[in-house]
């Protein structure tokens, strides 16, 4: 058997098309950047969404199925791929659109059951704003305690004026209950 038969069936096995499993060594993270954005309802960047895509540096092993996405928790997305033992956690910016859709009581069990990041600290300065979508009227005022988004608040307009409950929408910003179209 002379030489050229085995380079050329050398050649046609390297040539032969692979399985996309073993072409694909790493995971794709446009795909989890995707994944993230359609489990927590908003795109990068945008109130609620990544606040940035996944770092293109990470290098995480292709996982067979599709990565699990479980949150947001404690201000992310978590996803991680069971089979393979790898996890991230995905920041979201504050301000989700569920937060801002309805006031959420401050009594709730379910807003007692997970503590959750202040983002209004005693004694910021917050605007205060009340309307809906056609009409909203806001004042500064300060924050008399600290507050997660979605939890109701005291603040005032000065250390003599009485307190006046409000939702913490996001950072910086609180409203009147009761407005829920805005």
């Amino acid at each position: 058997m002379s030489k050229l038969p085995k380079i050329l069936l050398l050649a046609l096995f390297a040539l032969a098309p692979k399985p996309a499993l073993a072409q694909q060594k790493f995971e794709n993270l446009d795909r989890i950047d995707g994944l993230v954005a359609m489990t927590v309802g908003a795109n990068i960047g945008e109130p609620g969404g990544p606040i940035a895509p996944v770092d293109r540096r990470l290098r995480l092993a292709a996982c067979p199925s599709a990565p699990s996405i479980d949150g947001p928790v404690f201000g992310a997305a978590i996803v991680k791929c069971d089979a393979l033992g790898w996890r991230i956690r995905v920041p979201l910016a504050a301000g989700s659109a569920a937060a801002a859709a309805g006031p959420v009581g401050r009594y709730a069990p379910a807003a007692r059951s997970v503590p959750r990041e202040a983002v209004v600290k005693k004694g910021d300065p917050v605007q205060l704003v009340a309307g809906n979508a056609v009409f909203n009227v806001s004042r500064v005022m300060v924050a008399d305690e600290d507050g997660a988004v979605g939890q109701t608040i005291r603040v005032r307009e000065d250390k003599k004026s009485a307190p006046v409950l409000a939702q913490v929408v996001e950072m910086g910003i609180v409203r009147v209950p009761g407005f829920n179209d805005f």
